[in-house]
């Protein structure tokens, strides 16, 4: 058992000394006699011999109520999950280019980022022993989410994930090194990034090649995919009334420095222009060793204030019943 707050036990000391003192300190009720002895031969009572009884039954209710104040609370065992894993880092491109629809999906038309987020919500599905994050970039990179074993957040936070929440651009070197930083803490022997883009690096202070040393001298492995068809692909265009058309826009994507990254880091680059395409590249992860891991959950407690505040009253009214009653004093 713990307490909330257990400063407040540092009290429970004084307020008996103080209602000690002020119980002996009142006038007690007397008779005048000419002479004590004729009451010798009387002997003493069990009401005299008990009469410490009310005081005692206060002080102790006075006690309870100040744990219950304390908040004590019985600490429940602490989750804690041991997994056979590998931390993943899954680093989205989300800049304007992804809205591109040159994938199909369910025999229709869709465009990159949906795709990619079914894709890669299927693949967090598979993957029940690792612990995952999300990190998105465009003109910069943030992190969506850390490090977990809890795949359902995860994947709520990936379907929130919208194009044009962060301003235009591809920072692909920004994107790595969030990724990185999020395995400041990572226990785990295997550690990779799995990093899907569909241009070429153009913001971000950070240099591709540069994050790929850096990830390279950490042990950690870039895997980089290149999404999206050769030549041209249709992208949806609104015009000043608000109809949407399409223009076709030649692909931009940089093969050569995600291959570079993929080298550096020992790693592999692969490139997905469908969407079964992008299903088998996720699906090789799947062969990665892994390394035990363990996850801790939150700490549950169950308060016990209740407990200590009924007790308390109980006292309480029992004294004053005894007071009022078996140890009533006239005067």
């Amino acid at each position: 058992m713990e307490f909330r707050t257990p400063l407040l036990l540092l009290a429970l000391p004084l307020l008996l000394l103080a209602l000690w003192y002020a119980h002996h300190r009142r006038k007690e009720p007397s008779f005048g006699f000419s002479s004590l002895a004729v009451l010798g031969a009387i002997g003493a009572t069990w009401k005299t011999k008990f009469g410490f009884l009310p005081l005692a039954l206060r002080m102790l209710a006075v006690a309870l109520l100040c744990v219950a104040l304390a908040g004590p609370r019985k600490v429940l065992e602490e989750s804690r999950v041991e997994t056979e894993g590998i931390d993943i880092v899954l680093a989205l491109d989300i800049s304007g280019s992804m809205a591109t629809e040159d994938f199909k999906s369910e025999g229709r038309r869709a465009n990159r980022f949906e795709v990619i987020k079914k894709v890669v919500d299927e693949f967090i599905d598979r993957r029940k022993d690792d612990r995952l994050a999300l990190v998105a970039f465009a003109g910069r990179a943030y992190t969506v989410c850390p490090l977990s074993i809890d795949h359902d957040w995860l994947r709520e936070n990936l379907q929130r994930m919208r194009l044009g929440l962060i301003e235009d651009g591809t920072a692909i070197g920004s994107g790595i090194a969030s990724s990185l930083s999020r395995f400041k803490d990572s226990k785990a022997r295997s550690k990779i990034i799995i990093l899907l883009t569909d241009g070429i690096n153009n913001a971000g202070n950070i240099e591709p090649l540069t994050a790929a040393r850096t990830a390279a001298a950490m042990g950690i492995k870039v895997y980089t995919i290149g999404a999206g068809t050769k030549g041209l692909a249709p992208f949806p265009v609104q015009d000043m009334f608000g109809h949407v058309f399409y223009q076709n826009v030649q692909s931009d994507l940089d093969e050569d420095t995600l291959q570079e990254i993929a080298r550096l880091t020992h790693a592999q680059y692969f490139r997905a222009s469908d969407i079964q395409a992008l299903r088998d590249i996720y699906k090789t992860i799947d062969h990665l060793e892994k390394s035990k891991i363990e996850q801790k959950g939150y700490r549950q407690y169950r308060e016990l204030f209740g407990l200590f505040a009924v007790a308390a009253l109980a006292l309480l009214a029992f004294e004053l019943f005894l007071t009022n009653t078996l140890f009533l004093r006239i005067p």
